[in-house]
């Protein structure tokens, strides 16, 4: 699922916990009674009730001398809660990060940005292996409970690390991009940026309706919405480079860093949804193209599959076969009917039915099964990083674990990389769609703020301006503060 409005959703608040009000008696149905009675029939009522509760005291008591409680949450509890929680928060400081360095290294180049990056690229492992931990923790590896607990008390020490490194280097990232020695420059580079973007909305909208025509509606659902989606993040980044400019102008450097900081995280999201329109556009014509030839490849692996798979019981063998069968002229029909189609889905029904039937995995399939993997992958991400703000551990989780197996040389598992990329998009989307947007009434203050919280441009709080985070860990990473606008 797209987010298609142009307020994007964003985290949702707590709602208030409504407590029924006791009922209360009716002061005036017994009025006439005489007071004796009244007094007589008031204490069998408080009497019958003092003996309903210490009968339910007695019977819910759990301790001597101890009322009903709720069991306390184990230690495994809540290093369970607490892996998760920093698993998200550390994936954040890693992609903010990483957004601002690339903003420093085109202004001051690669060579003065390298051990910043460097740092970057530390603390990414440290995430990396967290995800991995929790990745095995969740498939129930390992089993003793001991070991769990050890391995939770890792992933935490992982994504504390990785925090440790990023606030250990934000002082001199500071000292890199001092706003009041060169503020002026930050802003050039900035400024000149959101102008190329800009410039491609219209681009990637002539994009969108071209692949309309050519594709089927399911080949571009991802990304619509997406052009849109990029010009409320612009949006967002006109009002923030404008102040920031006036601040600037005026010499008043106090907020200019938050402004441009701002800024800079909404021209980075806008980036990631043009990119993944033309990257999407790309593909799919590449996908169209290895259509006939991964058709060719499938029947091979097909033909073959009876003298390969000598130590597959025969009764599987066939299965396997026919199910293949079946997907294969499925998919000749639906390119021989003259409907729209989607190529990438056709191309990953042709890997996904031939898997069981390959060894080696070599030539066009193994090209096929790539493309789809990457492809997958890479619209998972992106949809992740400008939803940040309202996805939960599990989407990231399989994320990481999809980039992994795809970074290994050669790519190991392709296919399932797909499929846990596919898997991590739904739960990333399950995410935002399960997440309110109670920051839409900020975008008739400044344009574009909603969509910037859900993005984690800026953090949620009870401001609606927020703040932006920062090259940083959890110490540092929300030291740069805006001016209302």
């Amino acid at each position: 699922m797209t987010i298609n409005s142009g307020s994007a959703v964003a985290l949702p608040r707590a709602g208030p916990v409504t407590v029924a009000a006791a009922p209360r008696q009716d002061e005036t149905s017994a009025a006439y009674l005489a007071l004796p009675l009244v007094v007589v029939v008031a204490a069998g009522v408080l009497a019958g009730y003092g003996y309903v509760r210490r009968t339910r005291r007695a019977r819910t008591r759990t301790t001597p001398g101890g009322g009903p409680t709720a069991p306390p949450s184990s230690p495994s509890d809540e290093l369970d809660e607490q892996s998760r929680e920093l698993l998200v928060q550390a994936d954040d400081w890693v992609r903010t990060s990483g957004e601002e360095l690339g903003f420093a290294e085109a202004r001051f180049g690669a060579a003065a940005v390298e051990p910043f990056a460097q740092v970057v690229r530390e603390a990414k492992a440290e995430l990396a292996a967290a995800f991995r931990m929790r990745l095995r923790y969740d498939q129930g590896v390992p089993e003793d409970p001991a070991a769990r607990r050890q391995a939770l008390a890792g992933v935490v020490g992982r994504c504390e690390e990785a925090g440790r490194l990023l606030d250990a280097a934000a002082d001199g990232f500071d000292e890199l991009r001092d706003p009041d020695r060169d503020i002026g420059g930050a802003l050039e580079v900035a400024e000149a940026r959101f102008r190329e973007l800009t410039g491609r909305t219209a681009a990637a909208e002539a994009v969108l309706t071209d692949l309309a025509r050519r594709y089927a509606p399911s080949a571009s659902e991802h990304v619509t919405g997406y052009a849109e989606q990029a010009k409320d993040r612009l949006m967002f980044a006109t009002v923030r480079l404008n102040q920031a400019r006036q601040e600037a102008d005026r010499g008043e450097n106090g907020h200019t860093a938050g402004q441009l900081r701002a800024a800079e995280g909404a021209v980075a999201q806008a980036a990631v949804f043009l990119d993944g329109i033309e990257r999407l556009a790309a593909e799919l014509d590449k996908a169209a193209a290895m259509i006939p030839a991964a058709l060719s490849g499938a029947e091979a692996e097909r033909a073959g599959t009876a003298d390969r798979l000598t130590d597959v019981p025969a009764g599987e063998t066939r299965a396997r076969i026919l199910h293949a069968d079946s997907v294969l002229a499925s998919v000749r029909q639906e390119l021989t009917s003259g409907r729209l189609y989607d190529p990438l889905d056709v191309l990953h029904r042709i890997v996904e039915a031939t898997a069981p039937l390959a060894t080696g995995r070599t030539g066009v399939l193994s090209a096929a099964a790539l493309l789809t993997a990457r492809s997958a992958t890479a619209a998972a991400a992106d949809f992740i990083t400008t939803h940040r703000g309202a996805v939960g551990t599990t989407a990231r989780t399989l994320l990481a674990e999809a980039e992994r197996l795809l970074a290994s040389r050669p790519p190991a598992d392709v296919p399932h990389a797909d499929t846990l990329a596919r898997e991590a998009r739904d739960h990333a989307e399950q995410d935002t769609r399960t997440h309110g947007n109670p920051y839409a009434e900020a975008d008739t203050h400044t344009p574009g703020t909603a969509g910037a919280v859900l993005g984690g441009i800026l953090l949620p709080g009870p401001s609606p301006t927020g703040t932006p985070p920062s090259f940083g860990g959890p110490r540092t990473r929300n030291r740069r503060s805006l001016q209302l606008v």
